[in-house]
């Protein structure tokens, strides 16, 4: 550039010179005090000051010229004001120039897009202040995470794998732990130094990691200041959550059990069921299992597990019902994994049974029907009953009812019937007795309720009379 200063000159003079019968008018623009100054291209406006003028300005008119260092016009800012209002960020890396110019009227080629080597006219050139324009500083992009803890537990917390993406620049450089509002927890220097920090004893909440790059002379970066307070050249990745989370409860599920009949086509959907206690955890859902613990389905409410899931078409079997509390991202809690296998922050209820059972078969009742004397003081017992068939079901009972369905007994077995059951003392009248085979509870099947209103999984055997009549 101190070529083309001195060519400026020689041109001044040259124009000057050729003009003897005129009055020659001497041009003087003066010296720029100032700079140099280096900014870093990174979105935030940079602005030059303290720029003065000294010397002698001699010349009509008087301009700022700013140039890339190839002398391309830039912007031609009028004083200082205009000068100090531009921003060289706009610009991107690279060097500019500014100049101070004294020039007579009739100048030529002082124009935005032209070069400075191609003036021409009589003025005068000041020397040239730089402005470098660097990149950076720039964090890169942070990898890893998000992370959660149960907070206080006494087991310590450690974030592991976090790795920068991209290719940082910046002289230093620093890990940054604030609070979800942005204050200063730590200023970990290295990778090592932040994997070592235990954020156990922080209590319940939310903190942020980041990477900043910076140059020298950053001020605000301090523990207890807020991040967004600093101020000098520096550059901010993005952040990575770590949750510090109360250890979840899932409280207890209250309902059932269920027995339902499998494949008979009836829609078999639960109902009644309850989360009781008070449950912790941001995240929950309903889990059905096989007996094994294999994971069948993911209901998230309470709605969905009673209206969308059908234990019809499932065949025969057992299923488990439970509740999750959790937080943050589970490992394995995914179809057709083992729900003893989840890993992660989280607490299961109790399980409810669904029971999944082949339509029980009662078989034929043989034997009587029997005809006694009531209250001649003799025992008034039935024998020679059998039941014939395949009789199917896990549970079964036999039941005497009187002609209109009153359970009277339940006599869980054949020996009992014979052996308990003494019809003398029941008077004139007519009793039945059934067979039974059924699955899981049974509503209704209570002494005094109808026979006719039992509700559940069961079958009903044919019925034998005992009539019980006068002497």
């Amino acid at each position: 550039m101190k070529k083309l200063f001195l060519s400026l000159l020689a041109l001044a003079f040259v124009f000057t010179s050729c003009n003897d019968d005129e009055e020659v008018v001497v041009t003087n623009a003066g010296k720029l005090e100032g700079g140099p100054f280096t900014f870093f291209v990174d979105g935030k406006a940079d602005n030059v000051s303290g720029v003065t003028v000294t010397g002698s300005v001699e010349g009509a008119n008087t301009k700022f010229i700013v140039t890339d260092d190839k002398a391309n016009i830039l912007g031609l800012p009028g004083d200082i004001a205009a000068l100090e209002g531009v921003n060289f960020d706009d610009a991107g890396v690279g060097v500019c120039l500014i100049w101070h110019i004294a020039y007579e009227d009739g100048l030529v080629g002082l124009e935005m897009g032209k070069n400075a080597n191609d003036l021409s006219g009589n003025f005068d050139l000041s020397n040239s202040i730089t402005v470098n324009r660097e990149g950076g500083p720039v964090a890169g992009t942070l990898k890893g995470g998000p992370f959660t803890f149960v907070a206080g537990d006494g087991t310590p917390d450690n974030v592991s794998g976090i790795t920068i993406d991209g290719t940082p620049v910046g002289t230093n450089s620093s890990y940054i732990v604030t609070d979800d509002q942005g204050k200063i927890l730590g200023k970990p220097g290295t990778l090592e130094m932040l994997e070592g920090n235990d954020f156990d004893g922080a209590g319940v909440g939310k903190c942020l990691i980041w990477y900043i790059r910076y140059e020298d002379g950053l001020q605000g970066f301090e523990v207890g200041n807020n991040a967004s307070d600093i101020q000098g050249v520096f550059s901010l990745s993005n952040s990575i959550v770590v949750d510090r989370v109360a250890q979840p409860v899932a409280g207890a599920l209250t309902g059932g059990p269920f027995t339902f009949v499998a494949g008979d086509g009836t829609p078999d959907n639960v109902s009644g069921i309850a989360v009781t206690g008070s449950p912790v955890g941001s995240k929950s859902s309903f889990i059905v299992t096989d007996d094994m613990g294999g994971i069948l389905g993911m209901p998230p409410t309470l709605a969905a597990l009673e209206a969308n899931v059908d234990f019809d078409g499932a065949g025969i079997g057992k299923c488990l019902i439970w509740y999750i509390r959790y937080e943050g991202e589970l490992e394995g809690f995914e179809m057709g994994k083992k729900a003893g296998d989840i890993k992660g922050i989280f607490a299961l209820s109790n399980s409810i049974d669904v029971d999944r059972v082949a339509q029980p078969v009662a078989g034929t009742l043989t034997g009587g029907p029997f005809t006694f004397t009531v209250g001649d003081g003799t025992p008034d017992k039935v024998t020679g009953i059998a039941v014939t068939g395949s009789p199917t079901g896990s549970k079964s009972s036999f039941i005497v009812t009187d002609d209109m369905g009153t359970i009277l007994g339940m006599p869980p077995t054949l020996a009992a019937l014979e052996a308990n059951v003494d019809f003398d003392g029941a008077g004139v009248g007519k009793c039945l007795i059934w067979y039974m085979r059924y699955e899981g509870e049974l509503e209704g099947f209570e002494m005094g309720k109808k026979a006719g209103d039992i509700k559940g999984v069961f079958a009903l055997s044919n019925s034998i009379d005992v009539d019980r009549v006068a002497p």
